[in-house]
């Protein structure tokens, strides 16, 4: 096999390479012998047909697509590896195109494909940010304090007044257009919270003021971007009868109610738990939004000419793990588009700002850390195995039996880029 390298514009390569004519014969039969049990001839039992009688009445080509399909990956992969002298690393997927594929003659074909672009650093040590203040203010305390009442709160029903907004009335409901039912517009004790905004403009509104076991009409008419075209913009009477009118009752807070919610025995030792809480988090968040701020400064002042096709690839991965994460809640991704009217162009779209901001940071960063002389150690691996062990709650060792070599040449990657932002960030002066 041979290859030529040609350097583009913008960062692209063009990789022409060669497979001999013996490999692509190879392939070929390979390729017939796994299909010919598929094929039938007249005169011959099934898979019995000689390959020339084959390429005869289907024509020359005919095992011509599944013999690239087990060609190209592996040459282009041994292409790669014959000119890693030329290119340092490639950072999109290759765009393939045949240039020769006949019987007896080599397969030529040229791979187009992105390589990591050189970066030229500018100041990146002591670059200036502005420092972020750490404060926690009484009414973020009240903030957590009110969450954790609505965690603790029960329903309580009330028999004595009408629905009010915040209420919860548990309704019957049957929709009418002109008369006539509509799919959709039914339902049997459902627990409507009044003024959450949850049924059509104007429901809710209507519910106030009744009382368990009032029976009314609630006249309502369906907006004209409703979701259900065929209801859009129409009127509608909705039959209702109201069972039953709960509230939300939220505990008092006192010092018992700290002894319920947590481990202290009066409410200023708990208060002054979640101050500091509160404090924490604050620090990790101003440190990240410092960690942010230096790396801007740094991209800003570095010099990289980054090509499409690596941001391309970049906002491609983003919208694989979206989809897993997607799979994982089980949603199939065109069915979380046709859910939010988005499409995989418009995702992508969308995702390209991100996708240029995290390639620009890797490259910033790899350029640090080579100017820094910065390492993983043996140290590093086993401490990041650790936190993972931790995370996951496993053992250490099961760690270890599961993270295969591709996984750890990722970690040490992302390890060596936390080093590098450790290190810029320390630097950095705060104003």
């Amino acid at each position: 096999m041979s290859v030529q390298v040609e350097k583009l514009e913008k960062n692209m390569a063009k990789l022409t390479i060669e497979v001999s004519a013996e490999e692509v014969e190879k392939a070929i039969q390979s390729v017939y012998q796994r299909t010919r049990r598929q094929i039938t001839l007249p005169g011959f039992r099934k898979g019995k047909a000689p390959r020339q009688l084959i390429e005869k009445m289907y024509g020359k080509d005919v095992f011509y697509n599944d013999a690239l399909d087990m060609l190209l990956p592996s040459a282009y992969a041994k292409a790669l590896d014959e000119c890693k002298d030329e290119i340092e690393e490639v950072v999109s997927r290759p765009e393939l195109a045949i240039e020769q594929m006949e019987s007896g003659k080599p397969l030529i074909f040229t791979a187009t494909t992105a390589v990591k672009p050189p970066v030229t650093l500018g100041e990146y040590k002591g670059v200036q940010v502005e420092k972020a203040p750490i404060e926690v203010l009484d009414a973020e305390i009240d903030a957590e304090i009110t969450r954790e009442r609505e965690a603790n709160s029960r329903m309580v029903t009330v028999e004595d007044r009408a629905v009010e907004v915040g209420d919860v009335a548990t309704i019957d409901f049957e929709g009418f257009i002109n008369g006539e039912t509509f799919e959709g517009g039914k339902g049997e004790n459902y627990d409507l919270t009044i003024g959450s905004g949850t049924f059509i403009p104007g429901f809710e509104k209507q519910l106030i003021g009744a009382k368990a076991g009032d029976e009314l009409d609630v006249n309502v008419t369906f907006p004209e971007d409703y979701n259900a075209k065929e209801l859009a913009g129409k009127d509608a009477v909705f039959k209702c009868k109201i069972h039953t009118v709960r509230v939300k009752e939220l505990p008092e807070v006192d010092d018992e109610f700290a002894q319920e919610v947590s481990e202290f025995d009066t409410l200023e030792e708990y208060k002054e738990d979640i101050k500091n809480r509160l404090f924490e988090n604050k620090k990790e968040e101003a440190k990240r939004a410092k960690e942010d701020a230096v790396i801007a400064k740094i991209i800003e002042g570095a010099q990289m000419e980054i090509p499409d096709a690596m941001v391309d690839f970049q906002t491609e991965q983003f919208m694989d793990d979206f989809a897993q994460r997607m799979q994982m809640q089980g949603l199939s991704l065109d069915q979380y588009f046709k859910m939010t009217g988005m499409d995989a162009d418009k995702y992508k779209e969308q995702m390209r700002p991100r996708a240029m901001q995290s390639i620009q940071t890797r490259l910033t960063m790899e350029a640090v850390a080579k100017a820094e002389g910065i390492e993983v150690t043996e140290e590093d691996m086993e401490a990041e195995i650790a936190r993972m062990a931790e995370m996951y709650r496993m053992e250490v060792d099961k760690v270890k039996e599961l993270v295969g070599d591709t996984q750890k040449e990722e970690m040490k990657k992302d390890i060596l880029i936390q080093k590098a932002i450790d290190l810029v960030a320390e630097a950095a002066v705060e104003a």
